[in-house]
């Protein structure tokens, strides 16, 4: 089942599977939002709990125990329940239950709230530790957005251009796509630009940090652009489906990395995995504007 919110610049639809949006329309009627495919991604917008990406064999370790968990954690595969829509806000949840805690054993509530400011969609990730024991965690955003934004225009046209001038990171994956560990200098032209190719992603994603916390994807001559915020997210992933011309870009703010390579992540050794003492709520808010 899908739910949406409308103003005067735009309708956002949101399916209760993995509380993943579906559409960010315009009022123009442009769709900005990648609408999946399965020739290239068929997915389009996932939201990430309680672990980015990949762990190595698919595995972990928590208190001291072996467990299994799938790529990107457990929201995206599960249903989440509509608490509220007011027409300009909804609020979703998923909740802990005997199948969740057999992959990420804590008992929580992981609310998604969904909010319209003009022409500006706010998501706000909302974790309550309602467990006995601390909670460790990652989460993060996975939008994919439409390139070309307008016809007539080509992939290649388009840029990333970051709001402030900028000396970021590139975090080094390894072919298997683990972190190696190792951080080398991504050079941006004009200090903020990283323009469009689709060779850009032959090697998989593009992972940085220590870059300005807003990106906008834009094409000059046209009108139409997009804009991610992501304040309290230290990493910015960047991402289409390797060695092909697949018509979009993810733009993806994660507050921690993936899995180092040959090893087995241990939870409570992780530094930027976000820990939540029981009965806390932990917040983190980003947004996607349109143009």
């Amino acid at each position: 089942m899908t739910h949406s919110i409308k103003n005067t610049f735009m309708t956002v639809t949101v399916s209760e599977k993995g509380a993943e949006l579906q559409s960010i329309l315009g009022a123009d009627g442009t769709e900005y939002l990648w609408q999946g495919d399965p020739a290239y991604w068929n997915d389009r917008a996932l939201n990430i709990f309680p672990y980015v990406a990949r762990l190595t064999e698919g595995k972990y370790y928590l208190d001291g125990a072996l467990h299994h968990m799938d790529i990107h954690g457990i929201a995206p595969y599960r249903q989440f329940q509509l608490v509220s829509n007011d027409g300009t806000q909804m609020i979703l949840e998923l909740k802990s239950d005997p199948e969740t805690y057999a992959q990420y054993p804590r008992n929580f509530v992981f609310r998604i709230h969904y909010t319209l400011h003009e022409n500006t969609l706010e998501t706000i990730y909302e974790v309550e530790n309602q467990d006995s024991r601390c909670m460790y965690f990652g989460l993060g955003g996975h939008p994919g957005f439409n390139v070309p934004l307008t016809e007539g225009k080509r992939f290649e046209d388009y840029r990333l251009r970051f709001e402030n001038p900028c000396h970021p990171q590139n975090v080094c994956f390894n072919e298997a796509c683990f972190v190696t560990g190792e951080q080398v200098p991504f050079d941006l032209e004009d200090g903020q630009i990283i323009p469009l190719s689709h060779e850009l992603f032959d090697n998989d994603a593009i992972v940085l940090t220590n870059m300005s916390r807003q990106v906008t994807l834009e094409a000059e001559g046209d009108p139409h652009s997009v804009s991610v915020t992501s304040p309290q997210m230290q990493y910015l992933g960047l991402w289409h489906w390797p060695k092909t011309d697949a018509p979009y870009v993810c733009i993806e703010p994660w507050c921690s990395l993936p899995a180092s390579e040959n090893t087995i992540t241990v939870f409570e050794n992780q530094t930027d995995l976000i820990k939540l003492d029981p009965s806390n709520t932990y917040k983190n808010r980003w947004m996607i504007q349109i143009r």
